[in-house]
């Protein structure tokens, strides 16, 4: 079995994991501060939880018009690049007195970008690794996520408090330019891994041969909706509590991190395929502690826990990676990702409505029963397709009757 050692050992894993983690960081750091301007100046738990996941949403956008540039551009240079971009919009976002529209403008025009950035640094990773060794570099990656953001939760909460919301964006901007310096530097001239022109029709041939499937689609609907749905949950921390969001975020990290070692490392392969869905109902049923109004070391306690099911995220990639052409890895991954993020942008306008009409609280069990329901259905649609109706003896002839529904 391959273990972390070796994954640091294989060319460019390092400058790819370090210009990762540096820009999950910076998307930490700049989500929180965001978040507290948008508050502060609204007073609005929707704008509020827009400003932190609702650049998301563009992603959808993204899926349906640039995926196909995911596997057609040079790699370095489109990592490079759209971290040099995002260290140039999110400056932007710290000029005083900017209107709440033109931020949320800024945040669309990232989003975007950030919908290609996911499919060319997913497709760069199975590129590099061996497809044996893909779950144990995205439980790594994963990994890095929950650090980085436990740390930048952590920090940005420090960086409220001594250089206020616009200075702790500034700070963001400036992680973005050292991701943007650090896949330059790091990373390998590598040809794009498809030929052809992108276009928008390209990405959506490919788009409909992905969904094509019924196995892909369970795969990417189990990747989407249930942890879409608790992000959302998520996205209500600064309205439930604005003195200790940044705790409860450090703490959601946590879980997460523990959920990616233990899946990554530890799980035999023998098991992951039972584990996926039970531990993606992990992911939703804490949350229902909330309709109690827990007080906070109990709600730390859920949120943490709750976490832990994203590790259920490993299993069904890895499940993906299995159903798709190797060619199209990367238009797989980016579709992936998009779509992760765009459920997830859904969520927190859903939740920030609902919070807005309720209470915070209230709109965090409802999302988790959403999820709840989602994962369940998705686990019985999937026990239904691995119990095929059995296949007729070689020569023999349908009946007439399981012919006709079969051509209808």
């Amino acid at each position: 079995m391959p273990c972390y050692r070796d994954l640091f050992r294989t060319p460019e894993f390092t400058p790819l994991f370090l210009t990762g983690a540096v820009h999950t960081a910076a998307q930490t750091v700049v989500g929180l501060g965001l978040a507290t301007l948008v508050f502060r100046a609204t007073g609005s738990p929707l704008l509020s939880a827009l400003a932190l996941f609702g650049p998301s949403l563009a992603h959808l956008l993204g899926a349906t018009t640039l995926l196909s540039a995911a596997d057609r551009l040079p790699p370095r240079a489109a990592i490079a690049g759209i971290a040099l971009f995002f260290s140039v919009g999110t400056a932007a976002l710290a000029i005083p007195g900017l209107p709440t529209w033109a931020v949320f403008a800024v945040l669309l025009a990232e989003g975007l970008a950030a919908s290609l950035g996911g499919g060319v640094r997913h497709g760069l990773l199975n590129e590099i690794l061996a497809r044996e060794d893909y779950l144990l570099g995205r439980s790594v990656t994963n990994m890095s996520v929950g650090v980085c953001q436990i740390l930048g939760f952590a920090a940005g909460g420090v960086l409220i408090a001594v250089l206020a919301p616009r200075g702790t964006v500034l700070v963001g901007a400036g992680l973005y330019l050292a991701a943007a310096l650090l896949a330059r530097l790091g990373l390998g001239v590598r040809p794009p891994r498809a030929a052809g022109r992108a276009s928008v029709g390209e990405t959506w041939r490919t788009n409909r041969r992905l969904l094509s499937a019924p196995a892909r689609r369970r795969a990417y609907l189990a990747l989407w909706v249930p942890n879409g749905l608790i992000v959302g949950c998520e996205s209500l921390f600064v309205p439930y509590d604005p003195e200790r969001a940044g705790l409860l975020f450090a703490c959601a990290a946590l879980g997460m991190l523990a959920g990616d070692t233990a899946v990554g490392r530890f799980v035999p392969a023998r098991l992951r395929g039972r584990l996926r869905f039970p531990l993606q109902a992990l992911l939703a049923a804490p949350f229902l502690v909330f309709a109690l109004d827990p007080a906070l070391p109990l709600a730390l306690l859920a949120v943490t826990v709750s976490a832990i099911g994203y590790g259920a995220s490993l299993l069904h990639q890895e499940r993906l990676m299995a159903l798709v052409p190797e060619e199209l890895s990367g238009h797989a991954l980016g579709l992936h990702s998009s779509g992760m993020l765009a459920l997830q942008g859904v969520s927190a306008a859903l939740a920030g409505t609902l919070a807005q009409y309720t209470s915070p609280r209230t709109g965090m069990v409802l999302l988790a029963l959403a999820s709840l329901g989602v994962t369940f259905s998705l686990a019985r649609a999937e026990a239904r397709a691995q119990d095929p109706t059995p296949v007729p003896p070689s020569g023999s002839r349908p009946s007439p009757r399981r012919d006709r529904r079969r051509t209808v």
